[in-house]
This record gives C-alpha cells, structure tokens and sequence, in this order.
C-alpha cells in the first residue's frame, strides 16, 4: 500500500545462479518431467499440490472448452495472421482478446451464483433470490439455454460423471440442479442446462475460485487458436472469409 516501508513479496517464483524455485518446488528435479501441463498451472496459481481429483477436472474442462470452431475469436486470429504473417503471437494475442461471455461462456459467473448458494444457510432461499434477482433486472441467468443445443447439451453429463468418477464432492454440482429447478419453475418451462454452468460447478468442486475460472477458460481457448492458426499458415482460408465478408455488406453513406 502507498507509504507501506514492507518489501513487497511474490509467493509464485524466484531464481538465482543455479535454480529456479515455482511455489517452493525445483522447476528442474520436481516438475520438468515429473509433473503434468494441469498439475503445475493448479500448482502456480493456486499454491498448493493438487490432488488427483482437481487435476482430472480440470483438464477435462480444458478438453471440453478448448475448441469452437469458426467463432469470432478463431476468425479473428485467422484474420490477424492473413494481415501481419510475421506476428504469431500477435495473431494469437488478437483472438484472445475476443474470448468472451458470448461465445466462451460465462462460467466465473456461473461460478459465483453457485459459489453463493453453497455458502448460504438456506441454499434453496439462495438459488430463488439469485433467479429473482436476474429476471427483476431482466438479465439471462448464466450457464442456462443455448442457441444450438436447445433440449440437451451433450457435453454437460459427461463433464459432470468425468467429476463424479473422479470423487468431486458434488456439492456444487448439486447447487447447481438446484438452480436449474428454481430456474425452470420461475419461468414454467425448461431451459437447457449449458455447459458454462456445468464447467463453473465442477471446477469449484476441483478448488477453483470463480475469479480464476475464466483463466481456465483463456488456457483452453489459447491452446485452441495455436491449432487454428498452424492450420492456417498450412491451409489459408482467411482470404476467403476476407472476401465473404465483403460480398454481403453494403456501403450506404
């Protein structure tokens, strides 16, 4: 804080000649090697060991969420490329920044809800005063319907029994039914569950905070525009997609 005379500390990484120390184990002996992508991105960020369950969910999440197909995000690295051809992570760093609630999902904020029904008193009171609060400010209550996926999306049971396999709790996942009902009820008709609120339950069932699930998702997602674009320095279709865009727009001054 300003005027503080405390040194300011980093608990993530240090090094001097001969070392190099990620939360207090050996980079060299005790991760290269010895410790899986999932492990150790759990192990820097959160700050501790994860256990076999958190790591199985998590990178089940980054399975599930790593590739969408032609979305804004891809077309748009696709397109940076096709403009500056010498700029790999600039292309990369372009679709990034188009990861957003629309076509990346909202699961922090599907994360929060369910964070807070969990810590209630009364979850069930929780869940009706979440929904409510989101219809009176005539809101979509995130991680419920989908454009496409209308009655079931396929990917939400098979993420949540990859959790239950893996010995999630089921807290979570059980505010997160409880939510659906409320939901479903209020409205008097069924909406789909979507994955956004499939992935904010089970990565709080790995340990995950709200705050750093749409991390998770960014990873995922980055992993995904590096396939996209390695397809596209091999096989360009950005100077299609270039001229489609062209072809249905008109110029009215």
């Amino acid at each position: 804080m300003p005027g503080s005379t405390q040194t300011p500390t980093t608990a993530i990484c240090g090094y001097d000649e001969d070392t190099i120390s990620v939360r207090g184990k050996n980079l060299v002996s005790d991760l290269i090697g010895e410790r899986s992508f999932t492990e150790t991105l759990l192990l820097q960020a959160i700050g501790s060991q994860p256990s076999a369950v958190q790591v199985r969910i998590v990178d089940s999440v980054m399975v599930t969420i790593m590739e969408h197909g032609l979305v804004p995000s891809a077309i748009v690295t696709r397109l940076t490329h096709y403009g500056a051809p010498e700029s790999f992570q600039g292309a990369i760093a372009a679709g990034l920044l188009g990861v957003g609630d629309r076509y990346a999902g909202t699961a922090s904020e599907c994360g929060e809800v369910i964070e807070r029904i969990v810590a209630a008193a009364d979850s069930a009171r929780q869940a009706a005063d979440e929904v409510a609060a989101y219809r009176s400010q005539k809101r979509p209550l995130p991680g419920f319907g989908h454009p496409i996926h209308r009655g079931l999306d396929p990917r939400v049971e098979k993420l949540l029994s990859v959790a239950e396999a893996a010995g999630a709790t089921g807290e979570y996942i059980a505010a997160m039914h409880l939510l659906e009902r409320t939901l479903n009820e209020a409205l008097g008709k069924q909406l789909v569950t979507n994955i956004s609120a499939a992935i904010g339950a089970v990565l709080a069932e790995a340990g995950v905070p709200s705050g750093m699930m749409r991390g998770i998702v960014l990873t995922a997602r980055c992993a995904g525009l590096v396939g996209h674009l390695f397809e596209e320095i091999n096989n360009p279709i950005a100077h299609a997609m270039w001229e489609g865009a062209q072809e249905p727009i008109s110029y009215e001054p």
